[in-house]
């Protein structure tokens, strides 16, 4: 992998001089980046890791620009980390899924950066494990709720409401009483995000949350091209019912067209067959993504 080989190295003797270096790298289309990513994909070749690797440092940089005003300290920490990711990326990365290699690096790249400024911030030391975060979140929505009922949350009504031992709830809350700031808090008197926005969470994994949203948005481009196709009740049944947040009901479509609600039912078959077909169609392995959670999500 890319470790081996000369990449310039992140030190904190300036970070000038590794753009200067990086700068040296030349950029790669997306054609000679799709060819180098199926060349270690099928062999492993570590010529073509390096040199995706490689084209893709400035990526880092950019990516990383975004989390400067997280990290008041040195730059060059985000960068290292941020490069880990790339070469993370580079390794996971699947060819075959038209994924493109820039975008989906980024995921793995921000992963990175978080997670350094995650585990070197002392607010997010207060759960280092997921049953102590989720008993965080728990513990401080169910004062929350109580107070707000005309109650005074001590510990014992907590434990039982949450299912805890008391010992849980009382370190927990030692824990919160030492914080330095509150997750709550803005994160920079000039930003909208909160502390608690950087706090890890479960869920799917990097190379699936970019794979769905890459079929999701394909999914919303063919649909949008078999719109053309499709009569006045179809495109109405498609637009208001199927790919509606707030769909009208088979009655309110009939009404609309003057014809029974059965025959909107049957209509409305046809075109899920009509969809079905066109989709797997296009989209080959649309059956290995419908019903997974990164496909949901959003």
């Amino acid at each position: 992998m890319p470790e081996d080989k000369n990449l310039p190295v992140v030190s904190h003797t300036g970070l000038q001089r590794y753009l200067q270096e990086i700068s040296q790298f030349p950029l790669l289309s997306r054609e000679e980046t799709e060819e180098l990513a199926i060349r270690y994909n099928e062999t492993d070749d570590p010529e073509a890791a390096y040199k995706l690797v490689s084209s893709n440092l400035r990526l880092v940089v950019k990516v990383a620009m975004d989390f400067q005003k997280y990290w008041m300290q040195n730059f060059l920490d985000l960068i290292q980390e941020g490069n880990v990711g790339l070469v993370q990326a580079a390794k996971k990365f699947d060819p075959f899924r038209e994924v493109k290699f820039s975008y989906y690096a980024a995921y793995w790249i921000r992963a990175y950066i978080l997670k350094f400024i995650m585990d070197n911030w002392r607010m997010v030391k207060i759960g280092t494990t997921q049953a102590q975060r989720k008993l965080f979140f728990s513990l401080n929505k169910e004062r929350k709720l109580l107070e707000s009922q005309g109650f005074q949350p001590d510990t014992k009504m907590l434990a039982q409401r949450l299912h805890v031992k008391e010992s849980e709830v009382i370190e927990m809350s030692q824990r919160m009483d030492n914080w330095d700031v509150s997750l709550e808090s803005p994160v920079r008197e000039d930003s909208n995000d909160e502390q608690k926005d950087f706090i890890p969470h479960g869920g799917p994994s990097v190379e699936e949350v970019v794979a769905g949203r890459e079929i999701r948005q394909r999914i919303t481009d063919i649909l949008e091209d078999l719109k053309n196709s499709l009569n006045d009740k179809e495109q109405m049944i498609l637009q208001t019912r199927l790919l509606s947040d707030e769909p009208q009901t088979l009655q309110d479509i009939a009404d609309t067209f003057g014809i029974s609600r059965e025959r909107v039912r049957q209509i409305e078959v046809n075109l899920l067959k009509k969809m079905k077909k066109y989709l797997e169609k296009e989209v080959p392995d649309i059956k290995n993504f419908f019903g997974r959670e990164e496909f949901k999500e959003g």
